[in-house]
Order: structure tokens, then sequence, then C-alpha cells
């Protein structure tokens, strides 16, 4: 390997957020958030799943959403869902209206 080119390569804490579980490691990424292990600073890398929650190594179903993914989803695309189903409709109505105008006309003009 060239010297210079590589990120560091160093311990880590990771920290399942699901769980809560910790486990020393070795990562190229840092953290601004550290904290004492062994006497050692280390920084903290969150993580929002990992084998110690995942439901195909624990055996449980759950649902995570811990941004809010599931909302904003909602928020987002739900609301484009009722305004064209009330555009759909105000569009039925007026069309009704505008047939029984025409039909309005035709008795006036019979």
């Amino acid at each position: 390997m060239r010297n210079g080119i590589h990120p560091a390569y160093h311990r880590v804490l990771y920290l399942d957020s699901s769980t809560s579980e910790e486990w020393v490691g070795f990562s190229t990424q840092t953290s601004k958030e550290m904290k004492a292990v062994d006497g050692d600073e280390l920084p903290v890398i969150r993580l929002d799943i990992s084998a110690k929650s995942h439901p195909f190594w624990t055996g449980q179903a759950r649902t995570l959403d811990t941004e809010g993914r599931i909302d904003r989803f909602t928020r987002r695309y739900g609301r484009r869902k009722a305004v064209v189903e009330k555009v759909a409709a105000e569009k039925v109505a007026a069309d009704k209206v505008a047939a029984d105008d025409q039909v309005a006309a035709d008795k006036v003009a019979e």
C-alpha cells in the first residue's frame, strides 16, 4: 500500500440505536461524539440497525422508523391522492351541472 493516501483505520464504538447494544470494532469512520471504553476515548458510530437488532438474525419482526420516513411519505404522497380525488369529484360535479344546464337549455329552445 502507498503511504499517505488511505484514511486512518482505528478503533470505534458501534452503538445500535434500536437495542442500545455497544461493541468495539475497527473503521475508517469518525464522529464528534466520543465515549470512554477501557480507558480509551473512542468515536461513537450510531447504527439504526445491526445484526443485534435485524429481524433476520433475531427472528423477531418489528417496525423501525427512527426518522419518521413513513409519516413523511404519507404527508408528501397521501395529500396528493386526496387532492386528485377532490379534483375528480369537482370535475364530475361540474360535468353534471353542465349536463343539467344543457337539458334546461334544450327545454327552453323547444
